[in-house]
């Protein structure tokens, strides 16, 4: 599977996206022609420039209509209508159906009501249906985002001196990891996080993959000590353990019982928790505790710290980013005596019967689980031979 992964350790934009995509070799060409299908009168602008002492590309929308404000519908309509392929048409719609949903909520109106401003102006279209084209050209079948540089200050808008994240951009990357770092200005845009929060599949560190070529896409502005760019790779997902960031919550309990920490347990997990473990220690004044370990995805972080804390007696907890590498894994149906199993299989060659399906059996022909257990990877082994 080819992939693409944005690495927006300087924040990202609309133009920043199609000058990184071509960077990375999407052609120039055919992009500036499936973009005059659009019949606006805009002029585009590709060349080659230097951010920190980084050689990148800048995209450039030049004249148009301006001063124009459309709203979905219409914006839809000139997708519809424009060369561009199926997939590169259906991605950019949902990029703005995503920005009129983020906007419409912002601004407290319907989503058919919302004014598209600054994003209904042609460089927003040419950036938001550049980059879904560029994708395309390149024949990137799934993408990828780093955690977002949202920058930090003000913004001023037609709403007038907003904080950074700007609103819409904040509603756009709920969920989403972000930071500040750097100058005091605004580093995602709408227009950028819009394009992320619809398109990556998943953020955090780059999955597992052989890289095929490397673009950097050019902010206007040139900082001093760091590279306005956005980073583009397009690669060749392998099939070795895939790396991603996690999310450790834990808490140390002396003065809870099993059943209350068993429920909370039961809890977590019923709520999305990766993973929740009990261990027993020794705790100060040698009273006997334990420490409750919770593996989260990023996004449901903060939910499960409010669930440890209220399903628990802890006062507090500790969370923290780490580093999970998963291998690859299938699920293979099995038939036994008792009746069929799934089996989860790694890249690795381990295996192993799933708890809920040999739970089941157990009861239902009222056998030892254990028996179930050892039928089910038999019936694997046997299978693979």
């Amino acid at each position: 599977m080819k992939i693409c992964y944005f690495d927006a350790f300087s924040g990202i934009s609309g133009d920043m996206t199609v000058g990184a995509l071509v960077d990375a070799g999407a052609d120039a060409t055919l992009l500036v022609d499936g973009l005059r299908s659009f019949g606006t009168g805009a002029a585009f602008e590709i060349e080659k420039t230097r951010r920190a002492g980084i050689a990148a590309t800048k995209f450039r929308v030049v004249g148009g209509e301006t001063g124009r404000h459309r709203h979905l519908p219409q914006i839809l309509k000139m997708i519809d209508g424009s060369a561009l392929p199926r997939r590169a048409k259906e991605n950019a719609a949902a990029v703005f159906r995503r920005l009129g949903e983020a906007e419409a909520r912002v601004h407290g109106v319907p989503l058919e009501k919302v004014h598209f401003h600054e994003v209904g102006a042609v460089d927003s279209i040419s950036d938001i249906a550049g980059a879904c084209f560029a994708l395309e050209l390149l024949g990137v079948e799934a993408v990828f985002s780093s955690a977002l540089n949202v920058g930090s200050g003000t913004v001023e808008t037609e709403h007038g001196t907003l904080p950074v994240p700007a609103p819409a951009t904040a509603a756009l990357l709920e969920g989403k990891p972000v930071f500040s770092k750097g100058p005091a200005m605004e580093l995602t845009t709408p227009t950028g996080a819009a394009l992320a929060a619809t398109l990556a599949t998943a953020f955090g560190p780059m999955p597992a993959a052989t890289i095929l070529s490397a673009g950097y896409g050019a902010g206007d502005r040139d900082f001093p000590g760091q590279a306005n760019v956005l980073r583009a790779l397009i690669a060749n997902r392998t099939s070795a353990s895939e790396t991603v960031t996690v999310s450790v919550i834990e808490a140390n309990i002396d003065d809870s019982s099993p059943e209350v920490l068993g429920y909370a347990m039961e809890r977590l997990l019923e709520q999305g928790a990766l993973d929740v473990t009990l261990t027993p220690q020794m705790m100060k004044k040698q009273r006997l505790g334990c420490l409750l370990r919770v593996i989260a995805r990023p996004a449901d972080q903060e939910m499960l710290a409010s669930l440890v804390m209220r399903e628990t007696t802890t006062l507090g907890v500790r969370v923290y980013a780490a580093e999970r590498r998963v291998q690859e894994r299938e699920s293979v149906t099995v038939a036994t005596p008792f009746g069929e199993v799934r089996i989860k299989t790694g890249e690795s060659g381990g295996f192993s019967p799933e708890y809920d399906d040999c739970r089941r059996l157990a009861r239902e022909c009222g056998i030892p689980l254990k028996q179930v257990i050892a039928e089910a990877s038999y019936s694997y082994l046997k299978s693979t031979r």
